[in-house]
């Protein structure tokens, strides 16, 4: 089977086309043929390393964590997947030499394959993944919220997502709306701003141009239950002047390692 694969870090360059043979899955997992294999910024960053040539925790790596196509092949012990089914998979190259999706075929344990609905087509099944499951969990980390989502599970909760285009705020936005919740997303323009529609969003700001803080509070005006935040050291003043007391906030990436530095003072007496 074709698969992309490299032995350093590094930029594009390290990756290698090479030619393997098909394994066998071994008990507790399934071998999936990969229809699309999606590239999340997890997969480039380690890919890349903190510098080129850094040692990698293998002779050998197949990236990309995320993908989806069919089931090819199950191994002992795994009753609730079948050859044939439509899948798709998360975290395929996590802790892994060669489970990632950047090949034809790709053994996984099968806690990482999901069934994928016949009305969603591999495209969507790739997509989902780092950023679904990211969503996913930055909805239920407070401490007073549901544990899984479901429909009503936030219901009566305003939940705000930053950078409601991205991948994961994207996600964030249909699974907020989709568990009840009343949705507000922020968005540097037009053309976000209708990305952030479409995803179900119940209110879209555009903070270049309008005092986010305040239209915000306009529309909660006791606050707001959760934040889904993509830059905390942008956001940090924002959000501590829209959190509800109790509130929660989820960070899922700090651009790099940005500081925060905030007088909480002007926000909460203390």
């Amino acid at each position: 089977m074709k698969t992309i694969m490299y032995r350093a870090t590094g930029d594009p360059s390290v990756l290698k086309l090479v030619d393997r043979e098909i394994r066998d899955p071994g008990r507790g997992e399934v071998r999936v043929r990969i229809r699309v294999s999606a590239v999340n910024p997890t997969d480039w960053k380690s890919r890349r390393g903190a510098r080129p040539g850094e040692p990698l925790p293998f002779a050998e790596v197949v990236p990309n964590q995320d993908g989806a196509g069919t089931v090819d092949a199950v191994g002992p012990g795994v009753e609730h997947l079948h050859v044939g089914d439509r899948v798709w998979v998360a975290l395929a190259a996590y802790q892994r030499a060669d489970g990632g999706t950047a090949q034809e075929f790709s053994v996984l344990p099968a806690e990482r394959v999901f069934p994928l609905p016949e009305n969603a087509g591999f495209d969507v099944g790739a997509s989902l993944g780092v950023p679904a499951v990211t969503a996913h969990r930055a909805l239920t980390i407070a401490e007073d919220g549901p544990r899984r989502l479901h429909p009503g599970a936030l219901g009566g909760k305003v939940v705000l997502v930053a950078g409601g285009a991205g991948a994961v705020g994207h996600a964030a936005i249909q699974l907020a709306k989709w568990a009840g919740a009343v949705v507000i997303t922020t968005v540097s323009g037009p053309v976000k701003a209708a990305l952030a529609t479409a995803a179900g969003a119940d209110h879209v700001i555009n903070y270049r141009e309008s005092h986010a803080a305040a239209e915000i509070r306009r529309i909660a005006p006791e606050g707001v239950d959760q934040i889904v935040e993509v830059a905390p050291a942008q956001n940090a003043e924002l959000d501590l002047a829209v959190i509800r007391n109790r509130g929660s906030i989820a960070v899922y990436a700090n651009n790099g390692g940005d500081q925060v530095t905030l007088d909480v003072r002007r926000h909460f007496s203390l």
